[in-house]
């Protein structure tokens, strides 16, 4: 049986399925991008949770991240914000991932230029999502 942690990370995986881009999970960049952008889900770290006593349970603020990576020769610029816009729209068509986790918030996207040797340059940007969620331990 899965953790709660590994259910909310699949669960943001199958909720970001739907759009244009292709949408991976912790794979490595790769040599090329489609046409409609690409996204990495990064499992991230679950971080020091916060304990309540009787009962017992961790609560928890994951940041996983999702790196938006599109490839153009121009409007890159506005290829990428079209992107990021998709990613929010599927963010905030449910925030509890069907009930799984309290809440996913994502945070500002940080953008990058990343120069490739004798092809169109890759725009980027990284997206923090804070998964915020409860277990009755550590490892469940």
């Amino acid at each position: 049986m899965p953790t709660t942690r590994e259910t909310i990370l699949a669960a943001l995986h199958v909720q970001l399925q739907p759009l244009a881009a292709l949408v991976l999970r912790d794979e490595v960049l790769p040599e090329r991008i489609p046409a409609t952008g690409l996204i990495i889900l990064r499992d991230g770290h679950p971080g020091e949770p916060e304990v309540t006593l009787s009962p017992l349970r961790y609560h928890y603020q994951h940041r996983a991240e999702l790196e938006a990576v599109v490839q153009a020769g121009t409007g890159r610029a506005s290829a990428l914000d079209d992107l990021i816009a998709s990613i929010g729209t599927a963010l905030e068509a449910d925030r509890t991932l069907g009930g799984l986790c309290d809440w996913i918030e994502p945070d500002a996207p940080a953008s990058v230029d990343l120069p490739v040797e004798g092809a169109a340059a890759l725009k980027a940007a990284v997206i923090a999502v804070v998964l915020h969620y409860t277990t009755t331990g550590p490892l469940a």
